[in-house]
């Protein structure tokens, strides 16, 4: 079953052959402020408009669980050196307003078994709105 997707670069699913999910989704709302100092008096603020959203969440690559790790790893690297904006989609309902880039990517190698075959491998990513 199909939990949702960042574009084509990342479809995350459960099924009895292959699971790939996230952990510890965060989505960043803020806004920009202007402020102006007054003498003798505290500064004002003035609202310039949304910020762009933010997104960082976990992935866990298992071979055991279906997944190719290393492919996997080099198809969001290859996103995120491209700049590829995407909608990010769970539950069949777009995340934010906007697309959104990869602008990070922090890996490690969990298990690696003989001849260097990488098994298991976390990732987490964080993402910036691409407004449209």
């Amino acid at each position: 079953m199909q939990i949702g997707n960042l574009g084509s670069t990342i479809t995350f699913e459960t099924s009895d052959s292959r699971i790939l999910n996230f952990s510890d989704f965060k989505r960043e709302v803020s806004s920009r402020w202007a402020v102006h100092a007054r003498i003798g008096k505290k500064p004002l603020k003035q609202f310039l408009g949304a910020d762009t959203d933010k997104v960082t969440f976990t992935i866990t690559l298992d071979a055991r669980h279906g997944i190719k790790p290393r492919r996997t790893l080099t198809n969001i690297e290859n996103s995120l050196l491209t700049g590829t904006p995407a909608y990010l989609v769970i539950g069949g309902q777009k995340v934010g307003n906007g697309k959104y880039v990869v602008t990070s990517a922090s890996e490690t190698w969990d298990e690696i078994f003989n001849k260097g075959e990488l098994v298991r491998a976390t990732i987490t990513l964080t993402l910036e709105e691409y407004p449209v």
